[in-house]
Formats: structure tokens, sequence, C-alpha cells
């Protein structure tokens, strides 16, 4: 993946009705392609620690 499609599909899970396959099916790649370059999506968060999405929202 492109830095460019990297930053989009980070966009894309921002938002709640977006799921992996679907930003997956929109970049041309599949889905382990989006969790091996956005790989704070393969760990869930510890407890207490926000998750991703909320991550990402925050702009972390």
């Amino acid at each position: 993946m492109t830095a460019e499609q990297i930053r989009h599909a980070r966009d894309l899970l921002t938002r709640p009705e977006n799921t992996v396959s679907s930003i997956a099916r929109l970049l041309g790649v599949s889905r382990s392609t989006i969790y091996t370059y956005v790989p704070e999506l393969a760990t869930g968060p510890a407890v207490g620690q926000p998750t991703v999405r909320a991550e990402l929202e925050a702009g972390s």
C-alpha cells in the first residue's frame, strides 16, 4: 500500500459505518493487507485504553 492509501484507510476507519472488508474492497487490497499496514487494528486495546477507532478519531 502507498502512504496515501494507508492514510485513506486510517481516515475511513474513523467512521463507524466502514468495515475493514469494505475499506479493503475500496482500496483494491485484501483484509490482511489492511491489517499489515494498519497494525494497530490487530491488537485490541489494553484494559482501560481507548479503542483504535477512538484514538484515530482523536488524531493520535
